[in-house]
């Protein structure tokens, strides 16, 4: 009697060990999700999606739907948005100018530097860096940053599903974001030291009221954020192992989200989709 009041069925004992003596291990680690995601951007040959992006301009939030397709090496990218507004730049054609169709009054398509402060007005990203280019930025783990280690801070936290899709969480906490002072001691332009921080240009630009590419001349102290945000989140897609969402917080809130949908890696785009007569293209 004294022996049996102290055992436990064996079903019993069976749940206790799979519920809580036993952790479940994580599906994957936080290194091999980076890798993997790496990898496949830097594989990337093509990519089709549609995005829906959310950025925070002067305070307030813009939203915009883009279809975009894009081919690298060399690099071509094709985008349409929901306001009928398309883009199309080639690499090595239209003297380095992308081509516009603003969809508004003349409409004629215009030649404009994708780098320039029309094409860069109330988005945060050139067509140049469409895609996942900012992603790989983030996660530079060269050594080259004057300020490293936000790269490590990423960990992966579980998984969800998006728009039906499985994906992984890649999070990144650093509660020590700030700006800092910083003063060159010989011209830079904004972007050279937004790639040395890797916070990206935009808040650079709006911080310091200048323009895209404006270069700060040596001995001028301006305000650069330490890293690329507070707080990241990154729904990596468990087959493709690309991004399906990208969530950036920062001092002030929500920084930008830019969410991709219908993706197609790596299947070839005909040559001809990226030529400015192709059918059913404005411009």
């Amino acid at each position: 009697m004294l022996r049996r009041s102290y055992c436990l069925p064996l079903l019993a004992l069976t749940g206790l060990l799979s519920s809580s003596a036993i952790p479940a291990a994580p599906a994957i680690s936080t290194e091999t999700l980076i890798s993997r995601l790496t990898t496949a951007i830097d594989n990337l040959k093509t990519l089709r999606c549609n995005v829906r992006a959310q950025e925070r301009i002067a305070g307030k939030y813009q939203q915009a739907r883009t279809t975009m397709k894009m081919s690298f090496n060399p690099y071509k990218v094709y985008l349409r948005n929901d306001q009928g507004i398309e883009v199309l730049y080639v690499t090595g054609q239209n003297g380095g100018d992308a081509w516009v169709y603003p969809n508004s009054f003349p409409y004629v398509t215009l030649s404009l530097d994708p780098q320039g402060s029309i094409m860069r007005k109330g988005q945060h990203h050139s067509a140049l860096e469409a895609g996942y280019g900012t992603i790989s930025e983030l996660l530079d783990d060269s050594g080259q940053r004057l300020n490293p280690g936000f790269e490590k801070t990423f960990r992966y936290t579980g998984d969800t599903t998006v728009l039906g899709r499985p994906a992984h969480v890649l999070r990144s906490s650093f509660p020590q974001f700030r700006y800092v002072s910083y003063k060159p001691t010989k011209a830079e332009t904004t972007k050279t030291i937004a790639q040395k921080f890797g916070c990206g240009e935009y808040r650079i630009m709006e911080r310091n009221g200048l323009g895209p590419g404006a270069t700060v001349a040596a001995g001028k102290t301006i305000q650069v954020p330490n890293a690329y945000g507070s707080r990241i989140t990154i729904c990596i897609d468990q087959k493709l192992y690309l991004p399906l969402v990208v969530q950036v917080n920062d001092d002030k809130g929500l920084f930008e989200k830019f969410e991709f949908s219908d993706l197609v890696a790596n299947q070839p785009i005909p040559a001809a989709e990226f030529a400015k007569g192709f059918k059913g293209y404005k411009l």
